[in-house]
């Protein structure tokens, strides 16, 4: 649904157009709000060791980290999954979208990097059902548990409460590369406000990302090669003091 405001300047009135009905945009809000309750702060997508191996001391190093991952890692796998899974559901193609929820499960380097995904994603599940209620939605959810991926469960979700695709799949990337950089601040550690530059740095990233998970159009075309961050997570898992959970 498209709404229309006016805004007054000094040259005079002003239309603006903007994608999202306000409702629909209030769920987006919401779900990629920090407060949301999926525990994604617990996770560091193998940041913690790439800190401790040396590999990332500052910001630039950060911002390189999170870039890796958006475009050649799970970002780029998910941001694509994601935007498979909303055509899915805007289709209602039941099928399709219990196959890619399916996918999503599988396709994950190492064990901490699945439950980075899937816990997120069961989490999602029950608050969202919670708070914002939808029979295809809990329908959905039903039929997969254990294997609800966070970025295809939210991409379902979008599409069923009126979400526009482009903001569902820039909304759930920008929080992805927030929450890594936000364990960047902890970790490294670096100040509050390096931390707000890096994420103004990600933002042509995120678009670039953005752009390529709405021209996936198939399975098939979806790809990764952040083979530095999967080591970096393998390695993660037997680190001998840790904060994270990935």
């Amino acid at each position: 649904m498209t709404t229309t405001m006016t805004m007054t300047t000094n040259t005079g009135p002003t239309a603006i157009t903007t994608g999202t009905d306000p409702a629909a945009l209030a769920r987006l809000l919401a779900w990629l709000s920090p407060a949301y309750p999926i525990g994604a702060f617990s996770y560091s997508h193998g940041l913690e060791m790439a800190v401790e191996d040396g590999a990332v001391t500052k910001r630039d190093h950060l911002v390189a980290y999170v870039e890796a991952a958006l475009l050649h890692g799970a970002g780029a796998v998910d941001g694509g999954l994601l935007a498979l899974a909303w055509r899915a559901a805007a289709a209602g193609d039941d099928e399709m979208l219990d196959d890619l929820t399916e996918l999503g499960a599988c396709w994950r380097g190492t064990a901490e990097l699945a439950l980075e995904a899937t816990q997120p994603g069961h989490a999602f599940a029950l608050a969202t059902n919670a708070a914002w209620p939808e029979p295809r939605f809990a329908a959905y959810a039903a039929r997969n548990p254990g294997r609800l991926t966070h970025a295809v469960a939210f991409g379902a979700a979008a599409a069923f409460h009126g979400i526009t695709l482009r903001d569902a799949v820039f909304g759930w990337l920008t929080g992805f590369a927030s929450n890594i950089v936000s364990a960047g601040v902890r970790v490294v550690p670096l100040g509050q406000t390096d931390g707000q530059v890096a994420t103004a740095a990600l933002l042509p990233i995120v678009l670039r990302a953005t752009e390529a998970a709405l021209a996936v159009t198939d399975p098939d075309d979806l790809g990764a090669a952040a083979f530095a961050i999967d080591i970096f997570s393998l390695r993660h898992e037997t680190q001998y003091t840790r904060l994270f959970r990935s």
